[in-house]
């Protein structure tokens, strides 16, 4: 999986139902995605934060790519006390949030992946977590094949991607791989967020302030279903 910047929920099953998740540092950044940003809560809405980075070539991978020197995570930290200081959980996850922004890592996909370590020792996840760099595989390979062949290099079985990769993936041939493959498909995971209107889909920030670990684990132990 490409790695994010705090991601949404839907991340962290796919990273609890797995026995060895592969994040990818050695694929090209692209503008458009959500590697370097996210969405919050902020007075009821959804609201974009940014990290953002240093002018560079477009064709360098994620691990290449450098954080801007005007980032200011002072700034970003505050916009994130200010949405959820009134939050049940803000005193016990707000730390790690703030640890993590505040980091002086310079490289983007450290920086990112730190964000998600974070919150997967906030919330016990023990899942082994492999940079796809380190795996030795052909480094020309795209899309499926260098799945196919990531799952060998490791010895897998199965593999498991999000539900929007059902229309890259074909199961007939990672069957002829001797492979299982299976897509997570996350449940309505809703919650209380000040008494207003839920706005789904937000940061995975958003549900660490307004929910205990163990119901979070909830989330991420009964909040989808493999198809």
């Amino acid at each position: 999986m490409q790695p994010y910047f705090f991601p949404y929920i839907g991340y962290f099953q796919l990273i609890e139902a797995v026995d060895l998740f592969i994040i990818y540092d050695n694929i090209k950044y692209t503008k458009k995605g959500w590697i370097n940003r996210n969405r919050f809560l902020r007075n009821g809405a959804d609201f974009v934060f940014t990290v953002p980075l240093r002018n560079d070539s477009d064709f360098l991978d994620i691990k290449d790519r450098t954080l801007s020197g005007d980032f200011d995570r002072a700034k970003l930290v505050n916009k994130l006390r200010e949405a959820y200081r009134r939050a049940p959980y803000f005193h016990e996850a707000f730390p790690a949030v703030e640890k993590t922004v505040m980091s002086p890592v310079e490289n983007l996909f450290e920086y990112v992946r730190s964000s998600i370590k974070a919150v997967c020792d906030y919330l016990g996840i023990g899942t082994r977590i492999v940079v796809s760099s380190t795996i030795a595989v052909e480094g020309a390979l795209k899309g499926e094949e260098r799945v196919l062949a990531l799952c060998k290099a490791t010895g897998a079985n199965d593999y498991v991607n999000a539900i929007g990769g059902i229309e890259l993936y074909s199961r007939e041939e990672f069957k002829a791989h001797g492979l299982n493959l299976k897509f997570l498909k996350s449940k309505a995971v809703t919650y209380e967020q000040f008494g207003d209107p839920f706005v789904p889909s937000l940061s995975i920030i958003d549900v660490m302030m307004f929910n205990a670990v163990p119901k979070i684990k909830e989330f991420l132990e009964s909040g989808y279903e493999l198809v």
